[in-house]
């Protein structure tokens, strides 16, 4: 037996996103979500993950997308006060002292919101860069949560949210399928991840990200599937 999560990236990107996030939830197979702390669409989020708490509810903790919650950090922004673009980034550039500041407040908004948080990831899983590791393992120790391991293999010396974490549920890999195939290469016993991001599309996701239609698609598939006899949706 294979034990699947089915997480949602993205939650409190848009409203629209947040709706096909909790849509994939109540009538499909997604189980868990990860929530971005600086976005236009976060206090949304928080109300829904409240209206709906069966609902598991990490932190995609963020470094590449809106503003920051602080103000003071300034080797993360560009000249706008904006995070860089994953294109644009380079995690030697940065701060640690300052990228540690700016996801504490992440997380630490996520707290006040008096919610739970299950664990943590990223936006562009960029707390699987080496250079951000210090951060990262400082961060799951404090808040005592476990982290997305980078696929096969889990952050040192940080406790992993799964045994194995898949990102292949994406672009050209999103197909009716994919839930069947999963037997390739996962052992029974194992907790696997399957990350998604399903969304209905508004204007703050057209014009915010270059990762569109498909999550329409995503959204489809996630809600209609029927899951083969020997996975079991933790």
């Amino acid at each position: 037996m294979i034990n699947l999560i089915v997480n949602a990236d993205d939650f409190g990107f848009s409203h629209g996103v947040n709706h096909g996030i909790v849509d994939s939830f109540l009538y499909g197979i997604v189980n868990s979500t990860t929530m971005m702390m600086n976005m236009d669409g976060t206090e949304h989020a928080i109300q829904l993950a409240k209206n709906n708490p069966e609902l598991r509810v990490g932190i995609h903790l963020n470094l590449t997308c809106g503003k920051p919650i602080l103000d003071n950090v300034p080797s993360l922004v560009d000249e706008g006060g904006y995070f860089y673009s994953l294109s644009a980034f380079n995690p030697t550039d940065i701060s640690l002292e300052e990228l540690e500041r700016e996801w504490t407040a992440q997380i630490d908004r996520f707290i006040r919101s008096d919610l739970k948080p299950s664990h943590l990831d990223s936006h562009h899983h960029v707390h699987t860069m080496k250079e951000l590791y210090p951060v990262v393992k400082n961060l799951s120790h404090k808040y005592g949560l476990p982290v997305r391991p980078n696929g096969f293999i889990s952050i040192p010396n940080v406790e992993s949210f799964t045994d194995v974490s898949l990102s292949d549920f994406y672009g050209d890999g999103v197909r009716a399928d994919y839930f069947y195939r999963l037997n390739d290469g996962i052992y029974d016993g194992l907790t696997v991840e399957v990350m998604c991001h399903p969304a209905y599309l508004d204007h703050h996701l057209l014009n915010g990200s270059s990762y569109t239609q498909k999550r329409l698609t995503e959204l489809e598939i996630l809600t209609s599937v029927q899951l083969p006899k020997n996975i079991n949706l933790l």
